[in-house]
């Protein structure tokens, strides 16, 4: 006796164990493959539905395709229902067993009773082959035009299936779209939009012949969004708001790089924009739609401006989601009306305060895009402040975009300096060499800087800091305009607090760092050349033996490279009719772009810049320098 469905998914979860579940399903299986060989036509159904169930669980059940054939064949609904659904789940299109069915597809499509058809229509939907969709593509094309809208919806739906398995039938059914736009039944209109934008998708050029129901669309559109109370497509108090976004969809494709056909729908789009209700998400779906398809057709600059103001809305709202997306699309279309969107700048920087980590992030992407030269100190200053609250593992990012963004827009070179040196402050893990290159070169060339930059940089060192980046700058400068730090403190630098440091504190400083255990092997090889340079800096202090002894301390060092260099430097030292020409100041230099070559290398850690004699190395004068020096000898060897 076969039992019920119900029963064996009630013998299944009083399984205790797997091995149990396997005894029951296995008995299960057995006694359906006894009903399916006695053929017995009035249970098959029944069998066979157990039999996806069974499916479901993950167990083989191969043998019983050929059970939903004949249910499929059979004349009763009941019978087709579970032999179209067995076939939907249990093959696919790939199946040779799938040819013997197409006979009873065509059957079905040409039944009388609709649901019959429907059925059929969704069969082809979903698994059929290249084969079958152009064999059966003339009998769903008849559907199509029918006069049932529950059919036409099916045929519509089937038809996109169609086009995806075989894109050469696409003109066949351009003459159709005509048809089912102008049926009143939505179901019909959502599913002709929808084959629509299949065709735009698939064929390209189809968007020009499909141009001609723009009106069409624009009409229906303008029904739904004045008509009244309709309780049967009332969501929330919006008149069907799906089939509303399908349309703003479809007019966003069809007026996109094309004027004529943006100008008939600035009307509606505004229309559309205004009258509808944002309380609920039913409308902030809509008003979303109409706003990308402002943006992405030919429209006027006002429309553009209240397509902005619709995403500054959505950024107050309260719903994370509604506010993750008004960023996520103000962040594409800032490109296009920048200064629309500027005005929602207070706004936007707020969400920086976020407490969804999502939202931050969008915001941040959002400020960094909004950053020009007339705001940027106050974005900066926003900016520093969520760096300073910002997870751990974003910092560093978030330090790279600063400096990126500062270097990019400061028109104030005081400025520039201090945010450099406050944002690397809060930030003590960040290293990088792109930053390090364009500080130096801001500093070469800007000779009015570089008391000021000298000083600050030397009050960081002082304060002890650990920022790899800061530690290289400011033994950097300190070396090279060693001169300046020992004289007045420049003007804009507070002296009840500071005063300019003793040759012999500086030197000690920076012998502190070459025993730091923090400091890198790339910075004690600046400190070394730092070192090296003050003797011409300092010459005639009382610091200049402290220097010469510091010199000669690494030249027994493990370091191969800070050995190296204190042997070459120890023998410079005695070459005074050379030395002065080649511990010249560093000509001015602008920074290079960066190459993907060195952003790798950037990423494995490696500094490329320790390997630059033009910078990390300046010991070694480049050739203009050593030009303008007096001659030296034919050959001199500094080891010797």
């Amino acid at each position: 006796m076969s039992i019920r469905l119900r029963e064996l998914i009630r013998n299944v979860r009083a399984c205790k164990t797997q091995a149990d579940e396997r005894a029951c399903i296995h008995k299960e299986c057995a006694s359906i493959r006894t009903a399916f060989k006695d053929e017995n036509s009035e249970l098959r159904h029944r069998n066979v539905a157990k039999l996806l169930f069974i499916h479901m669980l993950g167990y083989p059940t191969h043998w019983g395709q050929m059970e939903c054939l004949k249910l499929i064949a059979g004349s009763k609904f009941l019978e087709k229902r579970i032999g179209y659904l067995g076939l939907m789940i249990l093959l696919d299109e790939r199946q040779e067993v799938l040819m013997l069915v197409e006979n009873s597809l065509k059957n079905d499509l040409q039944s009388s009773n609709q649901y019959i058809s429907g059925l059929a229509c969704c069969a082809i939907g979903n698994i059929s082959s290249a084969e079958i969709c152009r064999d059966l593509a003339p009998e769903v094309e008849k559907l199509m035009v029918g006069s049932n809208p529950f059919v036409s919806k099916k045929a519509a739906l089937c038809s996109i299936r169609i086009l995806r398995k075989c894109p050469e039938l696409v003109d066949t059914f351009v003459d159709r779209v005509g048809t089912l736009l102008g049926s009143r039944n939505h179901a019909v209109l959502l599913t002709s939009l929808k084959l629509m934008r299949e065709m735009c998708v698939t064929e390209p050029a189809m968007i020009e012949q499909l141009r001609r129901h723009t009106s069409t669309l624009i009409a229906a559109l303008k029904n739904l969004v004045l008509s009244g109370y309709a309780p049967e497509h009332d969501v929330h108090g919006i008149v069907d708001p799906f089939l509303q976004v399908e349309i703003l969809r479809m007019l966003r494709i069809l007026g996109k790089g094309h004027a004529e056909t943006s100008d008939q729908m600035n009307d509606i789009l505004a229309q559309v924009a205004t009258n509808t209700e944002s309380a609920k998400n039913a409308g902030n779906a809509i008003l979303y739609e109409c706003v990308l398809t402002i943006m992405a057709i030919e429209v006027e600059s006002g429309l553009r401006v209240l397509a902005i103001n619709i995403l500054g809305r959505f950024l107050i709202n309260r719903d994370n989601n509604i506010r993750y997306v008004a960023l996520n699309t103000l962040h594409k279309v800032v490109g296009q009306d920048a200064q629309a969107v500027q005005r929602h700048r207070n706004t936007i920087v707020d969400c920086l305060k976020d407490t969804d980590s999502s939202i931050r992030q969008r915001a941040l992407e959002l400020v960094y895009a909004l950053v020009n030269e007339a705001n940027v100190k106050v974005l900066v200053k926003e900016l520093l402040s969520y760096l300073i609250a910002c997870d751990v593992e974003f910092k560093d990012e978030l330090t790279q975009r600063i400096c990126h963004v500062v270097e990019k827009y400061s028109t104030d070179k005081e400025w520039h300096v201090d945010t450099i040196i406050a944002t690397l402050s809060v930030s003590t893990s960040f290293s990088s060499e792109e930053t390090v290159c364009s500080m130096i070169a801001l500093i070469t060339s800007t000779p009015t800087l570089q008391a000021y930059a000298t000083h600050k940089l030397y009050m960081q060192l002082a304060a002890k800091t650990l920022q790899p980046v800061l530690l290289q700058l400011a033994v950097w400068c300190v070396g090279e305009y060693g001169e300046m730090l020992i004289a007045s403190v420049p003007a804009g630098i507070d002296t009840t607090e500071y005063a300019a440091p003793d040759p012999k504190a500086v030197v000690e400083l920076l012998a502190s760092v070459m025993r730091s255990p923090v400091a890198d092997m790339v910075t004690k090889e600046y400190t070394l050349n730092a070192l090296m340079k003050l003797t011409t800096r300092f010459a005639g202090t009382p610091a200049l033996p402290l220097i010469h002894k510091q010199l000669s301390v690494y030249s027994g060092s493990m370091s191969l490279e800070l050995q190296q260099r204190s042997v070459e430097y120890g023998s410079l030292l005695k070459l005074d009719q050379i030395r002065a020409g080649v511990l010249e100041r560093m000509p001015a230099f602008t920074k290079k772009e960066r190459t993907p070559t060195a952003v790798l290398s950037s990423a494995s850690g490696e500094s490329s810049l320790s390997r630059d004699n033009s910078l990390s190395a300046p010991a070694v004068a480049p050739a203009p320098v050593v030009a303008a020096a007096a001659p030296p000898p034919a050959e001199i060897d500094l080891l010797s």
